[in-house]
């Protein structure tokens, strides 16, 4: 299954409880779209967020995102890694 990295913008000042229960919010439905949420990073002082997901395409990480009330800015496929 491909995988996704996808970035959220304008989240200063997010602490680990919000995050954790932003990504909760993804893991609870995810399967809706077949996608899965592997982890999920925050840097509180930008306020950029990132996620890693293998799902079947990005409008299915967006889909989730957004049923979750977090859509995404950008959403991008990751077709080579280590």
């Amino acid at each position: 299954m491909p995988k996704f990295m996808d970035i959220h913008r304008g989240m200063e000042g997010l602490t680990a409880d919000q995050l954790k229960a932003a990504h909760q919010a993804d893991l609870a439905i995810e399967a809706e779209e077949g996608v899965h949420f592997e982890h999920a990073w925050a840097d509180p002082d930008s306020g950029d967020v990132f996620c890693l997901s293998d799902a079947p395409s990005a409008g299915a990480v967006q889909r989730i995102h957004e049923r979750a009330g977090h859509k995404a800015d950008e959403i991008h496929p990751v077709p080579l890694s280590l």
